[in-house]
C-alpha cells in the first residue's frame, strides 16, 4: 500500500493544511526514515482490533466471569463500564500528546500498556484487581487509539489511497468486536477466565514490537502548551458521568447516582468553560462552527448510544431470552459484526459518490432500519429470526465506521489528526456508555417478579423489544444530525469530488 504519487488529485476528505505538517519540516527530510505505508496500516490495524476484542470479549461471558471473579450483579456492569471509564476520560488528552509529543511514541506507549493491562487481569487475585486492569485497560486503550487515525494520514497522503487506508481502518473495528465475544466465550470455557487475558497480553506484546520497529515519528511542527485544567476537568467529568451510569442500574433516585451524575454533568461543562477561554486548548470549540466536525463527532456520540450500546448488550439478552449459551450469543453477533468488516473494506467505492458526511447519515439510517428488523424476538424464537435485521446492520455498520474515520481526519487541521481521533472516539465511547445504561434500563423495565422462568424470559423480551426500538430511533436521529450537518456544508463550501479509486491500490 505505498503512498499516492505527488501529483494525485487530493480526495474530499483532504485536509485543508499541508501535509508536511504531520511530518519532519523541510529542512530535514533527506534525514528522515522511510515511511511504511503498508506496515503503518497492518500495526494500527491491529492494535485497533486488538482494543475492540479486550472490551468485547466478556460480553458473551459476563456472568460466568463475574462469578469466578467473585462479583456481583454490579460488578459484572463494571466489567464492561470499567474499560469505557479510561478510554473516555484519557482519549482526547492522549490524542493532544500524539500531536504534540509524537504520535509513534504514544501509540507504542499505549500498546505496551495494553499488555499490561491483559497480564494483570490474567494474574488478578480477586474481582477488584481484576476491575482495576479493566480500567487500566482503557487507559491504554486511549493511548493506542487516538494516535492511529494521525500515523495512518502520515503514511498515507490525500487521495485514493488514505480512503482505502482509512477504510481498512474501520473493518478492523468491526473485526475485533466480530471476534471479541467468540473468542472470550471460547477460551472462557476451554481454558477459564484468566486466559482470556493472557492471550491478549502476548498478541499485544507482539504488536508493541512491531510498533517500535516499523512506525516512523510524527508530529504536529509547533508543539501546544501543556492545558491542565481541560486534562483534569475532562478526566474527572467523564468518569463521574459514566460512574453514575454504570451504578444507576442499583437506582437512578440513589443520592449516589445523582451526585455522581450531577458532578460529571458539571465539570463537562467547566471543561468547555476552560477550553473557551486558555490560549492553547486540547479541544478547539470553534471546531464545532465545521459541519464536518459536528458529523463526525455527533455520528460517533450516535453510534455509541444506538449500535455500540445495544449490541454490546445483545449477547446478555439473548442468552436470557432465547436460552443461548455464551458462544453461541457471541456467533450470532458476530453476523452483524463480521458484515461490518467487508463493508468497510467496500465502502471506499462510494467516496466518489457520496460525501463522508452523507456516508454517515446514510450508514446510520440503514443500521436503523437493521435494527427495527430485530423487534418481535420471543422466547420460543429462533435466532435466525434476527438474520435479517442483523445483516442489514451490519452493513450499515461498515459503511458509517469508514466514513466516521475519513470525517475525523478530514473534519481538523492536518497537524491535529490525532486530536480529531481522539475527539472522535471519545464521543464514540461516552455514546457506548450511555447506550449500555439505556439499554439495561429499557430491556429491565419489563421485568417480571414472578418465580416463574417462562414469565421472566417473557418479560425479558418484551423489554429486549423497548429497547431495540429505542435503539433504532436513536440510528435515525443520528442521521438526521449529519443530513442537517450536510445541508450546511453544502452551503458554505460545495465539496470537490475525490480523485477516481481506480488508481488506488487492491
Amino acid at each position: 500500500m505505498s503512498p499516492a504519487p505527488p501529483g494525485s488529485s487530493p480526495s474530499a476528505t483532504a485536509p485543508s493544511a499541508p501535509s508536511t505538517s504531520l511530518g519532519p519540516s523541510a529542512s530535514s527530510t533527506s534525514t528522515a526514515p522511510p515511511v511504511r505505508a503498508g506496515a503503518t496500516l497492518a500495526v494500527t490495524a491491529a492494535a485497533t482490533a486488538l482494543a475492540t476484542v479486550a472490551y468485547t470479549a466478556p460480553t458473551a461471558s459476563l456472568a460466568a466471569t463475574a462469578q469466578a471473579a467473585h462479583l456481583g450483579a454490579t460488578g459484572r456492569t463494571w466489567i464492561l463500564t470499567g474499560t469505557l471509564v479510561g478510554i473516555s476520560a484519557l482519549l482526547l488528552t492522549a490524542g493532544s500528546a500524539a500531536d504534540d509529543h509524537g504520535r509513534k511514541r504514544v501509540f507504542t506507549f499505549g500498546v505496551l500498556l495494553f499488555a499490561v493491562s491483559e497480564a494483570l487481569a490474567a494474574l488478578a487475585p480477586g474481582g477488584a484487581v481484576y476491575l482495576a486492569a479493566r480500567v487500566l485497560l482503557g487507559v491504554a486503550s486511549a493511548a493506542l487509539l487516538a494516535p492511529a487515525l494521525g500515523l495512518i494520514s502520515h503514511a498515507h497522503p490525500p487521495g485514493p489511497a488514505r480512503i482505502r487506508a482509512l477504510g481498512i481502518w474501520g473493518a478492523a473495528v468491526g473485526l475485533g468486536i466480530a471476534v471479541g465475544p467468540v473468542y472470550g466465550a471460547l477460551v472462557e470455557q476451554w481454558a477459564g477466565w484468566r486466559a482470556v487475558g493472557g492471550g491478549l497480553a502476548v498478541a499485544s506484546a507482539a504488536v508493541a514490537a512491531c510498533a517500535a520497529g516499523y512506525l516512523t515519528e510524527s508530529r504536529a511542527e509547533q508543539p501546544r502548551a501543556l492545558d491542565p485544567y481541560g486534562v483534569l476537568t475532562l478526566a474527572a467529568g467523564t468518569s463521574l458521568l459514566i460512574a453514575g451510569l454504570a451504578e444507576g442500574r442499583s437506582g437512578w433516585a440513589s443520592p449516589v447516582v445523582v451526585a455522581l451524575l450531577a458532578g460529571g454533568v458539571l465539570l463537562l461543562a467547566a471543561f468547555a468553560a476552560v477550553e473557551a477561554k486558555v490560549r492553547e486548548p486540547m479541544l478547539d470549540l470553534a471546531l464545532f462552527r465545521s459541519p464536518g466536525f459536528i458529523a463526525a463527532t455527533g455520528g460517533a456520540l450516535f453510534t455509541g448510544l444506538s449500535l455500540v450500546g445495544f449490541m454490546s448488550y445483545l449477547p446478555t439478552l439473548l442468552q436470557g431470552v432465547l436460552g443461548l449459551s455464551g458462544l453461541a450469543a457471541g456467533g450470532v453477533l458476530a453476523l452483524w459484526s463480521g458484515l461490518s468488516v467487508v463493508s468497510a473494506l467496500q465502502a471506499r467505492r462510494l467516496a466518489t459518490r457520496l460525501s463522508a458526511t452523507a456516508q454517515v447519515a446514510l450508514g446510520l439510517l440503514v443500521c436503523g432500519l437493521g435494527e427495527a428488523g430485530l423487534y418481535g424476538l420471543t422466547p420460543g424464537s429462533s435466532w435466525l429470526r434476527l438474520a435479517p435485521g442483523l445483516v442489514v446492520a451490519g452493513i450499515g455498520s461498515g459503511v458509517l465506521n469508514a466514513a466516521l474515520a475519513r470525517l475525523a481526519v478530514s473534519s481538523v487541521p492536518a497537524h491535529r489528526a490525532a486530536m480529531g481521533s481522539g475527539a472522535n472516539n471519545t464521543s464514540r465511547y461516552i455514546g457506548s456508555a450511555l447506550g449500555v445504561a439505556i439499554t439495561i434500563a429499557v430491556a429491565g423495565s419489563a421485568r417480571t417478579t414472578a418465580p416463574d422462568p417462562t414469565a421472566a424470559a417473557d418479560a425479558l423480551a418484551t423489554g429486549t423489544d423497548r429497547a431495540v426500538l429505542v435503539a433504532a430511533a436513536l440510528c435515525l436521529a443520528g442521521a438526521l444530525l449529519a443530513l442537517t450537518a450536510r445541508t450546511a456544508e453544502s452551503r458554505t463550501t460545495p465539496e470537490p469530488e475525490p480523485a477516481p479509486t481506480d488508481h488506488a491500490p487492491r
